[in-house]
């Protein structure tokens, strides 16, 4: 049992994960995921039953350097002790980098206003081995520059219907904003070494689910010459998802940051 304090706190938690052993980051009650084991092992330190709010809600084999979550709690565990505790309990693939105590107001998911994703592939005929969990492989010639003159149809407010994976949302809700996203910035860059391999970045305010995984596998399309550049522009503006690429594997998909007030500036 923790040591008890009076008040209610809310407690932030920084994390970095290898998801390649993880069915993605919600509760199952049937398999291994980065919310069940945290929340695991916060009850044991707490003696409490803790409810983890993460920022997103990442899928299968999607990795994370800088996961928020927070969770409330009695306990008095000084910060500190909780992400000694935590990292001494929990896997190699999964840490908590910082601990801190929040605002009662700070919400992990509502209070985020902006996320950046990154997404590593390779175009080579072998994918090197140490490459193989974290970059796709997606063998074949590639037409960078094909490729990058979509990237500016994708910036500012759209409606990424096209992106957007089946289950992503309740489209019979009222209100809300539906699959309206607002994209600050996107890049794709070839990296040095020895095999062609190139790195997507997009920063923007919220995603549908696996929307990045089918930007990336429609970008590969158009790099690959299965697609045109105004084809592309196209899909975006009808919304129809049988248009767009194949979605791309999930071993190459990180979520790199998130900003919240004090940290976000779309300037």
């Amino acid at each position: 049992m923790g040591e008890q304090s009076v008040h209610l706190r809310n407690i932030r938690l920084i994390l970095s994960f290898d998801g390649t052993d993880y069915s993605g980051w919600q509760r199952q009650s049937n398999a291994r995921t980065i919310q069940g084991e945290l929340e695991e092992k916060l009850a044991m330190m707490t003696g409490e039953k803790i409810v983890l709010h993460g920022a997103g809600r990442t899928d299968s084999g999607v990795h994370a350097l800088a996961m928020t979550a927070h969770f409330a709690t009695r306990s008095a565990i000084a910060c500190s002790s909780f992400r000694s505790g935590l990292n001494s309990l929990l896997a190699d693939s999964i840490k908590v980098m910082q601990v801190e105590e929040a605002d009662s107001s700070f919400h992990s998911r509502i209070s985020a206003r902006a996320k950046i994703y990154q997404y590593y592939f390779t175009t080579a005929a072998i994918v090197p081995p140490h490459r193989r969990l974290y970059c796709a492989h997606l063998p074949g010639g590639f037409d960078l520059e094909a490729a990058r003159r979509c990237l500016p149809y994708l910036v500012g407010r759209h409606d990424f219907s096209c992106f957007e994976a089946a289950g992503s949302r309740d489209k019979a809700k009222i209100g809300g904003r539906g699959a309206w996203r607002q994209i600050f910035s996107v890049s794709l860059t070839s990296l040095a070494g020895p095999e062609p391999e190139y790195l997507f970045e997009i920063c923007g305010d919220g995603f549908l689910r696996k929307m990045v995984r089918n930007i990336v596998g429609t970008l590969i399309e158009v790099g690959q010459q299965r697609m045109r550049v105004a084809d592309f522009a196209v899909l975006l503006r009808q919304g129809d998802r049988s248009l767009a690429g194949p979605t791309a594997p999930a071993c190459g998909l990180f979520l790199k940051q998130i900003y919240y007030d004090e940290s976000w500036s779309a300037a």
